[in-house]
């Protein structure tokens, strides 16, 4: 066996003394100053919550099922070279909706279809979530005919939509990022706070800001 040594990056001198101090740490021989820095410099606090929630945020089980076209761009982000879902966590695809918390609707929505949907959302896993994948599942798209559930919001309560006819695969995977930063409670900002772009009749209070 060969062994290859490498030089260690930054400063030698700063890497003996970070030796000495946890040496000094290790003895008891560090002052409470000392000792209160340097473990506020290696120690994470946090609250159980907030663990539970970066928990779930990293590790959705998305449900193996698909609905019309949009499926195949959804199929894409599985196992493609360019859009991984495992990256993200989101890799676990399960075929039954007791062991799945997230489902993507992945297409055109039928009034058939509806009921049964709405059967496989209440066995999903709770807490559970919904991305609405396509224009055709978020507003019946380019099918807006008698068939077609016009919105899945009319039956499911959706967090994330993804616009599109198809959407790409990038798209769905910024998607699922958006509601990993939901899960996670670090939503990002709407395109009307981010850009101030407000109506007249929905600013707060009603009030128009010259």
């Amino acid at each position: 066996m060969e062994v290859t040594r490498h030089p260690v990056e930054g400063d030698p001198a700063d890497l003996r003394i970070r030796q000495l101090r946890a040496s000094q740490m290790l003895r008891g021989e560090l002052s409470d100053a000392d000792l209160e820095a340097y473990v506020q410099e290696r120690v994470g606090l946090t609250t159980l919550e907030k663990a539970q929630d970066w928990a779930r945020a990293n590790a959705p089980w998305p449900l193996t099922f698909g609905l019309a076209c949009c499926a195949i761009e959804m199929i894409s982000v599985v196992g493609s070279p360019r859009m991984d879902a495992a990256r993200f966590g989101a890799e676990v695809f399960r075929a039954s909706p007791r062991q799945a918390d997230m489902i993507i609707l992945s297409g055109r929505i039928s009034i058939k279809m509806a009921p049964v949907i709405r059967r496989i959302y209440d066995q999903m896993l709770e807490p559970k979530w919904v991305i609405s994948m396509g224009a055709c599942a978020s507003s019946a798209g380019m099918f807006n005919n008698y068939a077609l559930v016009a919105g899945a919001d009319k039956f499911l309560p959706v967090d994330v939509y993804v616009p599109g006819c198809p959407p790409r695969p990038e798209a769905l995977m910024y998607g699922i990022i958006k509601l990993q930063n939901k899960i996670k409670g670090q939503p990002d900002l709407g395109w009307r706070e981010r850009y101030n772009a407000y109506g007249t009749e929905e600013r707060p209070g009603g009030v128009e800001v010259a």
